[in-house]
């Protein structure tokens, strides 16, 4: 889907002669955001063109960059433990773990790095700034998660087949300090993780490894008082089938934002209703939903309405209308006249 954010300089020529040209013509803007963007719209052929900007949506960067930094030196400091202790013990759940933690704190570093970057402003190249950037690192971190969950699962098969004997002292107490220091850093990224798809890659990598902390800890106990060394591998297993669940909505999430699909929380039928409702408003077509980065939504739409004089009144009760659907960065073209009536092949649904 690619949305149509305004129309080019060309006009309409089999139209131009129809149509009337007020002071309403005129761009009506209504800004809304803290970064410089520089959205330029030529039209000559006679539209009414309003947009409400509002991308104060991610200022929860600056509040995820201290989470991020605090959980990447608590992961790199205890990243050596943990490869130590299970090198010594001979245990695949600690070393699994360890795995993660390394990914961990490439991915956390990568995170902070595009936390700082998504906050630098806005050119005339990049009108949005680096805000995508968030998107990919999500993606990136998403991935990442799901080619070592499959590297792990096809190491725990190993494991049934030859069992190992495991040292569990040293991986029960590696394990308990692993579980307490991803749960501090697990605290540090909770909040970001809800507003931010790249804090919530951070923090599924981080999760991942609590997860593999207590999985160990069970598997320890199981074979030390057990005896049971195949509780190893199969601690592994379950740890990674809940970080592939995580992994996969985060990948599907970031695919979803980069081909600009509709939100999922937006019903777009009920959208076009509410400016379909507005009085001054004939028809709505073109209309397009994506998600620029994490929280901040976006919407282009056509609507013709036919007495020029009430052009303002309809962009602004339009505006109000898709603000109660948790839409503020806005773009609507006015049209006096259906272009389904003079350009039927620029118009799309």
């Amino acid at each position: 889907m690619t949305p149509k954010r305004s129309s080019t300089d060309s006009s309409y020529p089999d139209c131009s002669t129809h149509r009337q040209r007020t002071p309403a013509e005129s761009h009506a803007h209504g800004h809304d955001h803290h970064h410089d963007h520089d959205h330029s719209h030529g039209h000559s052929h006679g539209h009414s063109h309003g947009h409400s900007h509002g991308l104060g949506g991610h200022h929860h960067h600056h509040h995820s960059g201290a989470g991020l930094k605090g959980a990447l030196i608590i992961t790199a400091i205890f990243l050596v433990a943990e490869v130590i202790g299970g090198l010594v013990s001979n245990s695949l759940t600690l070393l699994a773990d360890a795995g993660h933690m390394a990914t961990d704190v490439g991915a956390l570093a990568f995170s902070l790095f595009v936390a700082w970057l998504s906050r630098q402003p806005a050119t005339n190249e990049k009108s949005y700034g680096y805000l995508r950037w968030e998107i990919l690192a999500a993606l990136l971190n998403g991935a990442t998660l799901l080619a070592i969950s499959a590297a792990i699962v096809w190491e725990a098969i190993v494991r049934f087949q030859h069992p190992e004997p495991v040292a569990t002292g040293i991986m029960f107490w590696v394990a308990v300090a692993g579980f307490v220091a991803n749960a501090v850093s697990a605290r540090l990224l909770h909040a970001g993780a809800e507003h931010s798809l790249n804090v919530r890659g951070a923090y599924l990598h981080i999760l991942g490894d609590l997860l593999g902390s207590a999985a160990a800890i069970v598997a320890a106990l199981l074979i030390r008082y057990k005896g049971w060394t195949i509780a190893d591998p199969i601690a592994s297993i379950v740890m990674t089938v809940m970080i592939i669940r995580g992994s996969w909505s985060l990948v599907k999430e970031s695919v979803d934002i980069l081909l600009e699909a509709t939100p999922d929380h937006i019903d777009p039928t009920a959208v076009r209703a509410s400016l379909a409702r507005v009085p001054a408003v004939e028809s709505v077509h073109d209309l397009h939903i994506w998600t620029l980065t994490s929280g901040v939504i976006a919407m282009s739409a056509h609507a013709l309405v036919s007495d020029p004089a009430r052009n303002q009144e309809a962009l602004e009760a339009m505006t109000a209308a898709v603000a109660a659907h948790g839409i503020h960065h806005v773009t609507i073209q006015i049209e006096g006249r259906s272009l389904a009536a003079c350009a039927p092949e620029l118009v799309h649904a």
